[in-house]
């Protein structure tokens, strides 16, 4: 092996050895993770994972996380093995975001744990399930998946005796809540994060990272079950550029068309994204991760030009998919269904489980109804109809 004098690493690679490279790779702006405010329920350290490491891990592990399998991206499960759904979604929105975070010099692992964690309050049947439990809700504080979400990470999951949840990072649990969160006026069972003036490049990060994801792979899922067609979508202004490019590799096979598209619709957002991004960086210097979150506009985003074209894909996919007769059969079904549950459930909440109603001691009977109905997946929602 390499002696001290030729730069060897030492092995194994502890947390402190992880977090001092941390510090000489990542760019000012970054969150480091030695500089986290730390857990609601201070931890000793580990001695080779730093601490946005450590969120990450909890998420993977939770039982919150493995549920995502069974619920509703756009089509259920029962549509087609080949449909996202959100799992698949999530891990996709990973991938994007850790290659914009390592190209921009942000900390990659604070961002993956909040992209992992981002959905986990989804309730199923998708976007429908999230309008019925708001409508139910009206007169509760309302219903928000990303305020879902850092309820079960910070309430609902199961770890540990000595707190309830997952125990997550400030950093983290601050990046849930800002992925789009309208803040819904029901109190939380533990002390919220504080947010300050604006969300961290991460934060940011894995909010733009979403959108690209869940717009190129819905397109894709529209074109597989045949409710968009290459002639509508080819007045798209950002189809067109994608089509440009995939007229520019070698001809393949008719069958490849589709997720080639998808493909390169992918990477023309990211590559946008990256470039765009590190200009805004650029000209705004900020020196830490504080004068980021203070800047007076967003430092993570798409170029102007990119920008218009992504809305005008977002507003084609509204009218053209999201709209579909299909989808909108798929979403009355869901909400009859969600409804249905909601209305049983406030009659008689002994049809509850019994550590349900435990674990809601002290809050309202509606947060423990939807407590329940939000952690479905699709075909246990179902079931419990049935």
């Amino acid at each position: 092996g390499r002696g001290e004098d030729e730069g060897a690493i030492a092995i194994p690679r502890t947390r402190s050895a992880i977090e001092a490279r941390e510090n000489e790779s990542l760019a000012p702006y970054a969150v480091r993770a030695r500089d986290s405010r730390g857990r609601i329920e201070p931890e000793p350290e580990h001695p080779y994972r730093t601490v946005f490491q450590r969120d990450r891990d909890r998420v993977l592990h939770a039982r919150a996380f493995r549920r995502l399998q069974y619920k509703t991206q756009v089509f259920p499960y029962h549509e087609g093995d080949h449909f996202r759904n959100r799992l698949t979604h999530t891990l996709e929105v990973a991938q994007i975001a850790r290659t914009v975070a390592r190209a921009l010099g942000a900390n990659e692992d604070l961002v993956e744990a909040i992209v992992l964690a981002h959905d986990l309050g989804h309730p199923p049947f998708g976007h429908a399930g999230e309008r019925v439990l708001h409508d139910l809700l009206k007169g509760h504080g309302g219903f928000e998946h990303n305020r879902q979400s850092l309820r079960v990470v910070d309430w609902l999951e199961d770890r540990s005796e000595r707190y309830p949840g997952l125990n997550l990072t400030a950093e983290t649990r601050a990046g849930i809540l800002k992925h789009g969160s309208n803040f819904p006026r029901y109190a939380h069972p533990v002390p919220l994060p504080e947010l300050g003036p604006g969300p961290t490049v991460e934060a940011q990060i894995a909010n733009l990272c979403d959108e690209i994801a869940y717009h190129t792979h819905d397109l894709d899922d529209g074109l597989r079950a045949d409710l968009l067609d290459w002639d509508g979508l080819a007045e798209l202004a950002l189809f067109r550029r994608a089509s440009g490019l995939l007229r520019a590799e070698d001809d393949a096979a008719e069958r490849t068309l589709r997720p080639r598209v998808t493909v390169i619709l992918i990477d023309l957002l990211v590559s946008d994204l990256i470039e765009s991004s590190a200009a805004r960086l650029e000209r705004a210097a900020p020196k830490s991760s504080a004068e980021a979150c203070a800047a007076a506009e967003p430092l993570i985003g798409l170029s102007p030009t990119i920008a218009v074209e992504k809305r005008e894909l977002a507003r084609y996919l509204l009218e053209n998919f999201y709209r579909n007769y299909r989808v909108v059969r798929m979403a009355a079904k869901a909400e009859r269904i969600l409804g249905d549950l909601w209305r049983a459930y406030a009659a008689d909440s002994r049809q509850l489980p019994p550590h349900v109603l435990e674990r809601a001691r002290g809050e309202p009977e509606e947060r423990a109804i939807v407590d329940y109905v939000a952690g479905m997946t699709d075909r246990f929602a179902m079931d419990e109809h049935d």
